[in-house]
């Protein structure tokens, strides 16, 4: 019977990816578990092969054939202590920093530790015998390719990078015989780039620039991109913790977020990422064909699963790099994504009380030069639909990601100038969670907190949610409802009060009304405020639905009841078809 590749897809993962990449000598040692990766190595024909009984020796073997190649090699050996046998091998190749890729193959993981033949525990190495250690995954679905193809890429990748060394992949196999694979999947190569590398070409097409949370932007940085944008007719998207304010800024969450829009005019077909974790979700879902990370720290971050480069190096040097001298084009990507969120703002719906309504009202007026920070999720979801005035800078702890510590951390923001005001938006159990901070000795008059105080963790309780279609049973544990006083209106007024707060509150849009100047004023009063605004989950989760739902189209509505019955793979199909 005929054999080709094996079936294991982790194992036909590594083997494309060695061939993308260019590697193709290869040591073998014999064994059973490493039979599906060594004998599809054999089958293809394109790998220079040698064989090695002796694991020690196959080690070193890699070590003489690395130094004086200069190539990368792989050394491939089975379970039991076949890969302890590499260990004096590695230990020479990191110290003289040789570019080896240990592949140790072993049964699954998870046999580890139950007297299975043969099964030893590889997850914890010598700290000088691999710069980086990686279990694949079986490949079972979608996820597990997707992780498996980051992981191969990475520790190729580590191969080379800071001068290069050693590098262990530890494979499980299901010990499959089925040997039918005929072609190697396709699969995506990452490359890092360094600044003493030949950038590549920009591609042909639209190129945005999505920006994570970000520290404040230098007026260098912003000058930087400003012009990169220029010449390149490229846009920014932004939320507000991306600390870019420059002419190409676009806060673009009102868009991306619209259930039946499709957005093939506004996607691009390169998607430039720096910055860290977004908490603007709509934005993300926003990639085009391709993704460029930069980042001096030269992680493979794959949120948007497109990496094609990791660029290490600072984001000046990249955009600066990339500046054609002379060749500012006339903004027209700018312009198509300007119009279509001036468009959908124009049709903004009369909303329900609720924390996106606030931010309609106040988002514009927050005083000049103050600081915003913003609770995760809801409040960060609600304000980033709506502008806020350049000059305002804003955060939130999209770091973590958790709800313990944002008002702290507008507390200790606000220990750093006294002459300025900071602000806070944040939902009633984040509150709860950091109350004690307002009894902190430190805080001061310019502090101003905007609790919107529902009742529960409202998240859980919006259409958009998971736990929504559990309704008013999901208050009992999931969104845990009913804690803190139950939306009681004297709790927190007496406890703020307590502590020298001037206490405002509303209950409904009128009584809102009547008091947001006061709390919005731009002067720093005698005392710090706090405005607690009393919603429900009911009118949130309409709030959200009817902000994600003012634009749609024939196309959009189609992709979007696509998506519910045929999947990723059914909308790209309709998107192919639409394009025709």
């Amino acid at each position: 019977m005929t054999k080709y590749y094996t079936d294991e897809r982790n194992a036909q993962v590594i083997l494309a990816l060695l061939k993308k990449h260019g590697i193709k000598k290869v040591i073998a040692s014999p064994g059973t578990t490493n039979m599906a990766l060594v004998t599809s190595m054999q089958y293809d024909g394109g790998f220079e092969m040698y064989s090695s009984a002796d694991e020690r020796s196959a080690s070193y073997l890699a070590c003489g054939l690395a130094s004086e190649t200069g190539e990368a090699v792989v050394i491939s050996c089975t379970g039991a202590t076949a890969s302890r046998n590499y260990l004096p091998g590695l230990t020479e190749a990191f110290y003289r920093k040789l570019p080896i890729l240990a592949i140790t193959s072993t049964p699954m993981i998870s046999k580890v530790g139950h007297h299975f033949a043969q099964v030893i525990d590889r997850s914890s190495l010598p700290n000088d015998v691999a710069k980086l250690s990686i279990t694949l995954p079986i490949v079972k679905d979608e996820n597990d390719l997707w992780d498996c193809e980051i992981k191969v890429n990475q520790a190729i990748l580590e191969l080379k990078r800071y001068g290069g060394g050693p590098v262990h992949l530890n494979l499980p196999t299901t010990y499959s015989t089925t040997y039918a694979t005929k072609e190697l999947p396709k699969v995506r190569i990452i490359d890092r780039i360094s600044s003493t590398d030949v950038l590549p070409k920009l591609p042909q097409g639209k190129i945005a620039v999505l920006i994570g949370a970000h520290a404040a932007m230098s007026k260098e940085q912003t000058n930087t991109i400003d012009m990169f944008c220029a010449s390149n007719n490229a846009v920014v998207f932004c939320d507000h913790t991306s600390g870019y304010k420059g002419k190409y800024r676009v806060l673009f969450s009102l868009v991306a977020g619209q259930k039946m829009l499709n957005l093939g005019k506004v996607r691009p077909d390169l998607l430039i990422h720096i910055g860290e974790i977004s908490g603007d979700y709509y934005s993300m879902g926003i990639a085009g064909k391709q993704v460029w990370r930069i980042s001096e720290d030269g992680e493979i971050r794959d949120a948007f699963q497109k990496l094609r480069y990791v660029f290490e190096m600072s984001e000046i040097y990249f955009f600066n790099h990339y500046i054609k001298k002379g060749n500012d084009t006339a903004d027209n990507y700018l312009n198509i994504c300007k119009n279509q969120l001036d468009e959908i703002y124009k049709k903004m719906p009369e909303l329900p009380f609720s924390n996106i309504w606030l931010a309609s009202k106040m988002a514009h007026r927050i005083p000049t030069d103050s600081t915003v920070h913003f609770g995760i999720l809801n409040s960060l979801r609600s304000w980033n639909f709506f502008e806020i005035p350049s000059s305002v800078t804003s955060n939130s702890n999209v770091g973590g990601f958790g709800i313990d510590g944002v008002v702290s951390s507008l507390v200790g923001a606000s220990f750093s100038n006294q002459h300025k005001l900071y602000f806070a938006v944040v939902g009633d159990l984040a509150f709860f969670y950091d109350i004690n901070v307002l009894g902190n000795r430190h805080l001061g008059p310019n502090v101003r907190i905007l609790l919107v105080n529902n009742g529960k963790g409202t998240e859980f309780k919006q259409f958009t949610h998971v736990a929504s279609e559990f309704r008013e049973s999901a208050d009992n544990f999931v969104a845990a409802a009913g804690h803190y006083g139950n939306k009681s209106t004297k709790l927190v007024k007496n406890y703020a009060q307590s502590l020298n707060f001037e206490y405002l509150s509303a209950q409904n849009k009128t009584e809102f009304e009547n008091v947001y100047e006061r709390f919005l004023t731009n002067d720093i009063t005698d005392k710090p405020m706090l405005l607690e605004v009393f919603t429900n989950d009911t009118e949130e989760s309409e709030a959200l639905k009817a902000i994600m739902s003012i634009k749609e189209n024939l196309k959009g509505a189609i992709e979007q009841k696509s998506r519910v019955i045929l999947g990723k793979k059914g909308v790209a199909m309709l998107r192919k078809a639409f394009n025709k």
